[in-house]
C-alpha cells in the first residue's frame, strides 16, 4: 500500500478505505461462497464492502458480495453498485424482509444503534439484542463475523488496556446492550453451531470521521478540548475493515472475540497540541485526565493480521490538511469524551 502525502478527494479517500491487504486477499479468496453485509450504508459499511469485492476479484473468487441496509442515502447505495456491490434495501427488524434476504454462506454483522440512544433506549435493545437472534437464526448454516465494541468498561491508562479474556464491565445502558448482542450471538453460536468472531471495535478513523477529526475540528474551531477522558485507542478505518475481513479465517464455534485498533495508546491532550501546530491554531483545554478511560488492547489482533498499514501520526497529518481545505466531514461526532455510557 503506498500512502499519499496527502489525500485530496473523497474518491481517492475511498480507494484507500477500500484498499485491501494481501492478507484479506489470501482468506477471501479461500473463503468459499458469497459475502453479505448486513448495515452495509453506515459509516463503515460501504468502504468494508467495496474492499471485499476487490479482494476477491484480487483473488479470482466468484462471489456475490451484497450490501443489505435501509440506505438513507441514494448516493451511497448507487456508488456502491458501481464499486460491484449488490445492494438489497431491507429493515432488518422486519421479519418477513430478513427471511426474504438471499441465502449466503458469509455474514458480516455491521447493524446497530448508538446514537440517540438517550431517550430512545427500548430501539436500542431492539437493534442490539433482538436482531442478532432473528439473524443468527435466519444464517444459522453460516459464517458469522459480528461488529461489536470494547466492552471493558473504565480500566487504569498505565496498565495498558484489557486483552480479551478480561471480563467485559460495562459502563452505561448503551455498553451494556452491546454486551448483550454479544451474549445472544454467543447463544446461537452454541444451540446451533454458528462459527463467529466478534469483533471488538475502538474507535475508527478516517478523514470524515472519528476521534482525531473530532480532536481537529475542535481545535480549528477554537473549541475548548475536554480531557477528562484522556486517553484512546484508534485505528484507521481501512485497517479496522481488513482485520475484520481476514477474521473470516478464524471463526470458531464458541465465538472467538478479538479486539480490534491501533497499537498506540494515544493521548488526547497531545494530539490537540499537534493539531494546534500544523493548523496553527491554540489548543484550549478544560479538565484534567482521570487516570481510567475505555480502553483495549489489540495484540492478538496485531500478531494475526500484523500491525495497522496507517500509523497515528500519518492520520494526524492526512487530517489536518483535510480540515484546512474545507474537506466533507459525516457531521456525525463520536462523543469519545462521554464518560456516562449515554449517548
Amino acid at each position: 500500500m503506498s500512502l499519499p502525502d496527502s489525500i485530496q478527494t473523497v474518491a481517492q479517500l475511498e480507494d484507500l478505505l477500500s484498499e485491501p491487504t494481501a492478507g484479506v486477499v489470501e482468506t477471501l479468496g479461500r473463503l468459499e461462497g458469497d459475502l453479505i453485509v448486513l448495515g452495509a450504508g453506515g459509516k463503515m459499511g460501504p468502504s468494508l464492502c467495496r474492499m471485499a469485492r476487490r479482494a476477491s476479484d484480487a483473488a479470482g473468487a466468484q462471489r456475490r458480495v451484497i450490501g443489505v441496509s435501509r440506505f438513507s442515502s441514494d448516493q451511497v447505495e448507487a456508488q456502491m453498485r458501481a464499486d460491484g456491490v449488490e445492494t438489497i434495501q431491507c429493515d432488518l427488524l422486519n421479519a418477513d424482509a430478513l427471511a426474504a434476504l438471499p441465502e449466503a454462506t458469509n455474514v458480516v454483522y455491521m447493524a446497530g444503534r448508538k446514537f440517540g440512544s438517550k431517550g430512545n433506549e427500548p430501539l436500542t435493545w431492539a437493534m442490539n439484542t433482538h436482531l442478532p437472534a432473528l439473524v443468527a437464526q435466519r444464517f444459522r448454516r453460516s459464517r458469522i463475523v459480528a461488529f461489536s465494541t470494547a466492552l471493558y468498561g473504565f480500566t487504569p491508562v498505565n496498565l495498558g488496556g484489557p486483552v480479551e479474556t478480561d471480563p467485559p464491565n460495562p459502563a452505561g445502558e448503551y455498553y451494556n446492550s452491546c454486551l448483550g448482542r454479544e451474549r445472544i450471538f454467543q447463544h446461537f453460536s452454541g444451540t446451533l453451531g454458528i462459527p463467529m468472531t466478534l469483533i471488538r471495535l475502538s474507535y475508527a478513523n478516517e478523514l470524515r470521521y472519528g476521534v482525531l477529526l473530532d480532536v481537529a475540528k475542535k481545535v480549528w474551531a477554537g473549541a475548548s478540548i475536554d480531557v477528562a477522558m484522556g486517553h484512546a485507542h484508534v485505528i484507521w478505518q481501512g485497517d479496522a475493515s481488513a482485520m475484520a475481513l481476514a477474521s473470516f479465517d478464524h471463526v470458531a464455534d464458541p465465538p472467538r472475540a478479538l479486539n480490534v485498533t491501533g497499537p498506540d495508546l494515544v493521548s488526547i491532550r497531545e494530539v490537540a497540541e499537534q493539531f494546534s501546530r500544523l493548523l496553527d491554531r491554540p489548543a484550549t483545554f478544560t479538565g484534567e485526565e482521570a487516570p481510567d478511560a475505555l480502553l483495549c488492547n489489540a495484540a492478538l489482533a496485531h500478531r494475526l493480521f500484523g500491525l495497522p498499514r496507517v500509523s497515528v501520526d500519518r492520520m494526524i497529518l492526512w487530517i489536518a490538511d483535510w480540515v484546512r481545505r474545507g474537506g466533507d466531514s459525516l457531521g456525525k461526532p463520536t462523543h469519545y469524551e462521554v464518560r456516562d455510557g449515554k449517548f
